[in-house]
Order: C-alpha cells, then structure tokens, then sequence
C-alpha cells in the first residue's frame, strides 16, 4: 500500500554522472528529505546492466550482480557497490523513508556467448505479420555471468528462455523481431505493433517455469539482502499482466509484508492502464501517464488549454487509488525516448496539482527538484539541456500538504484559465490550504475554506499581502498570471515565519 498522505521520489534522472556516486548521495540527502517530507524513494535499478559502470540500468544483465562483481568491464554499477546501495538503503529507512527497488523483467542483454537457433522474423512494426521463412539463426541468448561464477544462483540462461530477439548474428541483421523455436508472442500485453510483448534484448519467455521459479528465487534473494519496502516494475505493458501479481504474490508471502508495486504502463489510452488493473485484481498500482500527457499539452498551449479539462481521461479521475501521479521522470525528460517535456513555467502548476489535492500518490522527479545539466546526441545532433531547479516550490508544497492539506477538498474548476481548490483541515491539522493557479492573467478564486475572519498568507511568496476571510469563512483568493500560490493560515506555524529553505544542487 502507498504512504497515506505520503509523497514519493523518482531519485535519478537518465543523466546522473556515472562515477558511481548516487548511493552514497541517498545516504547523505535521506534527513534531509524526511524533513521536508518525503516518505518513499524510487531508486534506480540496482544490478548490473550490459553497459556496466556506465549503464543506467535498463539494458539488464545480471541481476544478482548490485555491484559486486566484476563483470561488464566494473564491479560497481553506475550508482556505486552492493555496500554502499545497502548502506543507503538502511539510512533511508533510518530517517522514515520507504525504498522502492525498480524491477525490469522484460528483457536481458549482453549474453555470453552466441547461440543457434531456428526462427521466425516478424515485422519491426507489426508483430502479426512474417517477413521472412523460418530459418537457422545464430543468437546471442547464452547468460553464463563468469565474474559472479555461480553465486546466489546457478542458472545458466539459454535461448530457450527467452521468446524472441531482434538481432541475427549470421548476417548483423537487426531489422526484424525473430520468434524462436517452438515460442509464442505473450497474450494479454499492449497492442501496439499488434502485439507489443516484444520490446528490447533478449525477451524473457514468462510461460518458462525455469524462468518464473528464478524470478521469484531473485525476488527472495533480493528482498534478504535488501529489506526494500517495495518496488517499480519497467515495462509492464510488454509482459503478460498476470505474471506480475503471481510475482508480487509470492514475494509478499515470502516476506510476510504488504509490499508496494507500481507498474510503468506508458500508454496516454487510460481504458488500457484500466485493463491491466483488472487483469492484476488491483494488486499493482500504476504511473498516471494520461495526467502526464495533460501536463504536456497544457504546458505547450499555454492560456489556450482549458484547465477545467487537467484531470480528464486520467487515472487519477477514475481509480485516485491505484494512481501515481507525475510530473515528468527519467524517459519524458528532454532527448530521452519518450520526450513529453512539460515546460518549465508550467511545472509548479503541475506539482501543485499532484501534491496538494486528496488523490493519487504523488511523485517528485529528481531533474524537477535539483534540476539538471547534461548533453547528448539526437537525430545526428548535439544538445545541451538546462532543466530548471523547482526545489523552492516544491518544498513549500511539501509543508503545506505535510502540515494543511487535509480534510474534505472543495473544487473550483469553473474557468478555463483559473482554477482553485481548498482542503479544509482537520481536528490534528486546523486551518486547511487554499490553492489557486492559472495559465493566463492574473487570477482570483472565490471559495470557502471553512475558518471565519481568519488570516491567510501565500506561501510561495508570489502573492504579498495577506487575505482574510469572512464570516462565513469564504475570501477571494489570487495568484499572479501564469502561476500558483498556496494559501495557509497565517496563526500556524507556516514557513514564512521560518529562514527561507536553502536550493541545492546535487
């Protein structure tokens, strides 16, 4: 289950240096982001991907390697060794922080050694259609992890593991999807390309009980050595939608836990997130891509978008619940392949939107919140991207949801370029939020918060004088153009009354 009340950390974008720094960077950043509120961490993955020291993490190889090994020209991975993820692990629960291990069961890369096998092409766009007889090819599907030599687990993986590849070393061609021998696409996946099992690597053959009973061997494995809280699955879409609640299944019974899952359904079609939640009986909660998308569009159409409109066809409209809410992470950041960027004027907005109102779990994404500087190559050209630090704002948010944001919510969706809400607190957290933002001129919002002749200041500090409302607890709150503000009694201990927080940059 999600932290009630609680917010969560993408911690890492795609362009962390790789000088294995990271989880030592978690160890000593946990106090800090407790205190400002926030309860779980989503940490990238942790074993050893093909690219070594170098990779992100995606290009899986070997996971029971977090770290240890040498194997891929490292030992460590690109965030630093099993100790020191361990140890950043254990400080993070130290300080009150859940940690979320991110889980990628799609595929594998790297192999070994090379491998024949007979095979079916199919087209790169359609997964239905053949584009080639069934022949002898020579696959790369031979795991033999000589650097770990057998260590936590003796499985060697071989071609019959896996259900498909996308790269025939016979003749180096990698413009087709080769089925394997005797192999199947997985039913019960996205249907984009026809059939979307086939993603990336080598494809794990989930119908394989070797396959199943050494995932959730690993799954053991890795909860004994980690003691996470839960984790984030990659690329659900690609994977038949059972496998993941068998998988969960298992390791919470193993653990004797109910330990969190949120599964990476990128698709912006909400009907298709809502069939993989019945396919899991609820059991695994999902990324808000929809609500992303929205951000996107609003962000691009600027006062022409209708913010009545932010929450439709989302997740978080229809099951608040199984819902994690974002801003942007680490494939929608800019150059990365699903570049949705959500422009930075609009991005206070949009955490304003997912950390101050009663639905979803929200999650922060790191490049939002120390912000980011990085180059790369796209479409035979060099960019460098500055993503802007929104620390400042955040953190505002984070106390006034930490400390005002409770009780029934009140919404004022009623024009399109200035919307508000409030929440009107409760018996442990008097006072409640009043929240107003808009895409066009300045705006102001008449609503009811529910405290008589009562003072309210502008936490972001956008908005100077303060507002008091009236006898029946109603008042006219405002915010500049195409901003937000945060509107908390000023009688509570608000941050305004505190040194202003201090921006860092990691």
């Amino acid at each position: 289950m999600s932290d009630p009340n609680g917010v969560m950390m993408q911690y890492f974008h795609w362009y962390n240096p790789a000088d294995g720094s990271l989880w030592n960077q978690v160890a000593e950043k946990a106090a800090e982001l407790a205190a400002a509120g926030i309860t779980s961490l989503w940490l990238p993955p942790a074993y050893k991907g093909t690219g070594g020291g170098m990779d992100v993490g995606y290009g899986i190889y070997d996971l029971f390697d977090l770290g240890e090994f040498d194997q891929k020209g490292s030992v460590r991975t690109k965030y630093g060794t099993k100790s020191e993820y361990i140890q950043a692990i254990k400080t993070a629960k130290a300080a009150g922080i859940r940690i979320y291990a991110d889980v990628v069961f799609n595929h594998k890369m790297g192999a070994d050694e090379a491998e024949d096998v007979e095979a079916t092409p199919f087209s790169m766009d359609d997964r239905n259609q053949t584009v080639g007889e069934y022949q002898t090819i020579k696959a790369w599907t031979h795991f033999t992890f000589p650097g770990r030599d057998g260590k936590y687990s003796s499985m060697e993986w071989h071609w019959w593991h896996f259900d498909a590849i996308d790269y025939n070393a016979n003749d180096g061609n990698a413009s087709a999807v080769y089925l394997l021998k005797g192999k199947s696409f997985d039913d019960n996946v996205d249907l984009e390309k026809g059939n979307f099992d086939y993603l990336m690597g080598c494809d794990l053959d989930m119908e394989n009980p070797e396959v199943v009973g050494e995932l959730k061997h690993w799954g053991e494995w890795l909860y004994d050595t980690t003691k996470i809280d839960g984790f984030r699955f990659d690329a659900v879409k690609h994977v038949s939608a059972e496998f993941f609640q068998e998988w969960l299944e298992h390791v919470r019974q193993y653990a004797k836990r109910d330990l969190f899952a949120v599964g990476e359904y990128w698709s912006y079609e909400v009907d298709a997130l809502h069939h993989f939640i019945e396919s899991t009986d609820g059991k695994v909660s999902l990324f808000d891509a929809p609500l992303h998308y929205n951000f996107h569009v609003a962000s691009q159409a600027g006062e022409n978008y209708d913010l009545t409109k932010i929450f439709d066809n989302t997740l978080v409209q229809h099951q608040p619940a199984l819902a994690v809410t974002l801003v942007e992470n680490h494939d929608s950041q800019p150059l990365q392949s699903l570049e949705s960027i959500v422009e930075p004027w609009f991005k206070p907005l949009a955490y304003a939107l997912i950390l101050l109102r009663e639905a979803g779990y929200p999650c922060i994404f790191y490049g939002d919140y120390y912000g980011a500087h990085y180059k790369d190559n796209k479409d035979g050209n060099e960019y460098e991207v500055w993503m802007d630090c929104h620390q400042f704002l955040i953190d505002k948010f984070l106390y006034a949801r930490k400390n005002s944001a409770y009780g029934a919510q009140r919404d004022y969706f009623d024009h399109p370029n200035t919307i508000g809400w409030t929440r009107m607190g409760d018996e442990e957290h008097p006072g409640g939020v009043a929240v107003v933002l808009t895409n066009g001129a300045d705006g102001t919002k008449w609503m009811e918060i529910g405290h008589p002749n009562c003072t309210y200041i502008d936490i972001t500090e956008h908005v100077k004088d303060p507002i008091v409302t009236n006898n029946d607890g109603w008042a006219e709150f405002r915010c500049n153009g195409g901003s937000v503000s945060v509107w908390v009694q000023a009688s509570l201990d608000s941050p305004q009354a505190t040194p202003t927080p201090t921006v860092t940059r990691v």
